[in-house]
Order: structure tokens, then C-alpha cells, then sequence
């Protein structure tokens, strides 16, 4: 029960990470911008929303899918998404020239999604048959 419980939460995770990419993640009051996963100013940061988009997408696959290969490259996946997005939190979330930038949601979602997918991955929903 529990775990089919996490296998849901997991694919939920897939889909608030794709949507909280476009989501504001900062605000620099010094330049009135709201940075998000796909705009910083002069693109300063780069693009992160463009890798978690494709990455939130290859592991909602990868969820669906009953195979155990599959499963163990999701957990790779997903171990790799949660390290770029503390990263990236850092990256976006730190001070510069005594000034520290307001934190939004979106930046939070995406810590969050990150690390309930790799738990779903971790206990994955996933049927062996016996060897005779």
C-alpha cells in the first residue's frame, strides 16, 4: 500500500517539476527581475529549467515503465537531478555584492520534486518473477 502510495507521488513529482520550471524562482529586487528555470538576466545563470524539463520527462517514462533497467536508470537519473538542483538553488538563492535575492516558490518546488522523485525511485513499484 505504501509503496504503490510513493509510486504515485513519485509520478506527481514528475509532472511539479516540469510545471515549476516555469514558475518564478528568484527575485532581484537591484534589477526588478524575476528569474525563472528559463529567463535570467542576460542569461546570467543559463537555462537549468531546459535540463529539468527533459530530465522531469525522461523519468516520468521511466516510472511507467516495468522493467527493471528501467528503474535502475531512473534512480541514476534522478540521483543527477537532485545534486543539479541543489546546484542550482545555490546558484540562484546566493548573495552577491551584499544583496540576496528573495526567494520564490518555484525555486522550492523544484527542491521538492527533485528529492520525492528520487525516493519513488528508490522504492520502486517493480513485480520479479521467480527463477526455476
Amino acid at each position: 500500500m505504501i509503496i504503490k502510495s510513493i509510486y504515485w507521488l513519485g509520478i506527481a513529482a514528475c509532472i511539479v517539476l516540469i510545471v515549476s520550471c516555469f514558475l518564478p524562482w528568484a527575485y532581484y529586487a537591484d534589477i526588478h527581475q524575476h528569474f525563472t528555470g528559463f529567463y535570467s538576466y542576460q542569461n546570467n545563470y543559463g537555462k537549468p529549467g531546459k535540463f529539468l524539463l527533459i530530465v522531469g520527462a525522461i523519468a516520468f517514462a521511466l516510472m511507467l515503465v516495468p522493467k527493471l533497467w528501467a528503474k535502475r536508470v531512473n534512480l541514476f537519473l534522478c540521483a543527477l537531478t537532485v545534486g543539479y538542483t541543489i546546484k542550482t538553488y545555490i546558484l540562484f538563492t546566493s548573495c552577491y555584492n551584499a544583496y540576496c535575492p528573495e526567494k520564490e516558490t518555484g525555486i522550492y518546488l523544484v527542491l521538492m520534486a527533485s528529492v520525492m522523485m528520487l525516493v519513488a525511485c528508490v522504492f520502486p513499484e517493480l513485480r520479479i518473477g521467480s527463477k526455476r
